[in-house]
């Protein structure tokens, strides 16, 4: 698999918006705790890919931003 980092991300996100809409329908507190601690888990897991993927760039500190280049370099 290429990068499992960012998809991990989108479901993080989207298990964390249905926590808030099953709340504020006021949805069996059973179900809302499970989902938290199911997305808790998930965005731990989540981080933890994104911080130990393999990617490597010739890109260095020194090229600045793509979207706003740096007038020094030029």
């Amino acid at each position: 698999m290429k990068n499992l980092g960012i998809p991990l991300l989108i479901l993080t996100t989207l298990v964390l918006i249905l926590v808030t809409i099953f709340a504020s329908l006021g949805l069996a507190f059973s179900w809302v705790f499970y989902l938290t601690v199911l997305g808790q888990v998930l965005l731990v897991f989540a981080v933890y890919k994104v911080l130990t993927d393999d990617y490597q760039t010739e890109k260095t500190f020194k090229d600045w931003y793509e979207d706003h280049p740096n007038s020094q370099n030029n």
